[in-house]
């Protein structure tokens, strides 16, 4: 019988890993089993450098004292409280955080408890909000291609990443596609790039083929990270933000990589000086430590809802642990710790040498482009020929044996480490990528 089981440590077998080649995993696993600071503990005793920030996640690092007292405080003190018409002191003043650290226009926050979740939730808010104006029929929403938005079926259908899509049948209707921000004449380019601003006028196609009063809202991230870093063109994203007021269509900005200090700023929203209506946050939130995600609306959009009697659901939309206690603690310290070390202007501060150190590595085999902007940064390799992902893959496993920890998308190395890292630890990062580079077929 199952009940008679005995736990296995060296048993791989049972957990189906997410996004993984689980059968090559478990044939050669690899093993955290501590971090701190900088760096992962592998169950062979070795230091690995955190190139990625977790999953775009760790922006403090790990193990931060102020999060993990937090934590420890708040589950002997209140575990779990209700979400639905109850509430608990902490989730309220996260909220009030978030709204203060965010741009003016931002007043309300609704949590949730991933990227995911947050992109289904601005989706839902976004057709509720239209409907509660008057303007029911607005029910089209426009993605692009090679977004990311998660993997719910929201995410996927307003998603561009063709993997994340074609085994999951015919998705949400009515949803329509920008193209991608991506332009071989950009290729090199420090930061935004110069080329591409005018893909942003596909959206009024797209009005003219569905007409404008029929669409609900445009979402895109400012920044595409887990396609591979593909940056907005110089004026792309302030074209898309006219167009939208212009026909009364929502903007959606996807920050949940970009959020809390990536670029160097508080969001995308603020780096860029384009200001959505809705933005979707996660990962930064806590850390990553537990998980937790939000929607920032604005005032606008948040007292659409708020009429009718007083005792009635404004919105029936939520989840079982929206705000949960644990998550909110977390929060609440790892804002904390965001403001107390200044990582969000040290991410900016150091973004200038993270810069030079990534394009110092355009001469080595089989780069084909270099992005980057804050502390992000991508590593474009020539696939090989019937074997595409391989090339890259490859690099990943190299680079783990000698101590980096990098991600990988199709034939992109993707690269965002924790806003504590020293200059000494860039280094250690691209000097170890070189080596994986000259190395590789």
């Amino acid at each position: 019988m199952a009940l008679d089981r005995k736990p296995a440590p060296n048993d791989l077998s049972a957990f189906w890993m997410p996004f993984t080649a689980n059968r090559q995993f478990k044939k050669a696993p690899r093993m955290f089993v501590s971090a701190d600071g900088m760096f992962y503990k592998t169950d062979d005793g070795r230091d690995v450098l955190d190139g990625t920030a977790g999953l775009w996640c760790c922006n403090a690092g790990h193990n931060r004292p102020k999060i993990v007292e937090a934590i420890r405080q708040q589950a002997g003190e209140l575990d779990y409280a209700p979400a639905f018409q109850m509430g608990h002191p902490k989730a309220f003043e996260l909220a009030s955080a978030v709204r203060d650290m965010a741009p003016e226009p931002f007043e309300h926050v609704f949590f949730t408890n991933s990227g995911s979740e947050s992109v289904e939730t601005a989706l839902k808010i976004a057709l509720a909000y239209h409907r509660a104006r008057g303007e029911g029929q607005r029910t089209r929403l426009i993605g692009r291609e090679r977004g990311y938005h998660g993997v719910n079926f929201g995410g996927i259908s307003v998603g561009g990443i063709v993997n994340n899509r074609k085994f999951f049948g015919s998705l949400l209707t009515g949803v329509d596609h920008l193209p991608a921000t991506h332009l071989p004449e950009n290729a090199m380019t420090r930061g935004q790039p110069e080329h591409g601003a005018w893909l942003a006028e596909e959206l009024e196609a797209i009005c003219t083929l569905h007409g404008p009063e029929n669409i609900a809202a445009v979402i895109v991230e400012p920044m595409a990270g887990s396609t591979g870093v593909l940056l907005p063109p110089k004026g792309y994203l302030e074209k898309l933000r006219e167009i939208c007021t212009k026909h009364g269509i929502l903007l959606i900005f996807d920050e949940v990589i970009t959020g809390f200090g990536r670029l160097g700023s508080s969001f995308a929203a603020e780096h860029f000086g384009v200001m959505p209506d809705l933005i979707t946050t996660a990962k930064g939130l806590t850390n990553g430590v537990i998980p937790m995600g939000a929607v920032l609306a604005t005032a606008e959009i948040h007292d659409a809802f708020m009429t009718g009697p007083e005792h009635m659901i404004e919105l029936f939309h939520g989840y079982t642990y929206s705000g949960n206690p644990i998550a909110s603690a977390a929060g609440l310290a790892t804002l904390q710790t965001y403001r107390e070390e200044g990582l969000f202007e040290r991410a900016a501060e150091l973004a200038p040498y993270w810069e030079d150190g990534l394009h110092a590595l355009a001469d080595c085999p089989h780069v084909i482009d270099i992005r980057n902007m804050g502390l992000i940064g991508a590593i474009e390799l020539e696939p090989i020929a019937g074997a595409p992902t391989k090339r890259a893959f490859q690099a990943f496993l190299n680079a783990y044996d000698k101590g980096c920890l990098i991600r990988t998308t199709g034939d992109i190395i993707a690269l965002s480490p924790p806003l504590i890292i020293e200059k000494s630890h860039i280094d250690q990062l691209f000097g170890t990528l070189r080596d994986v580079l000259t190395a590789l077929d």
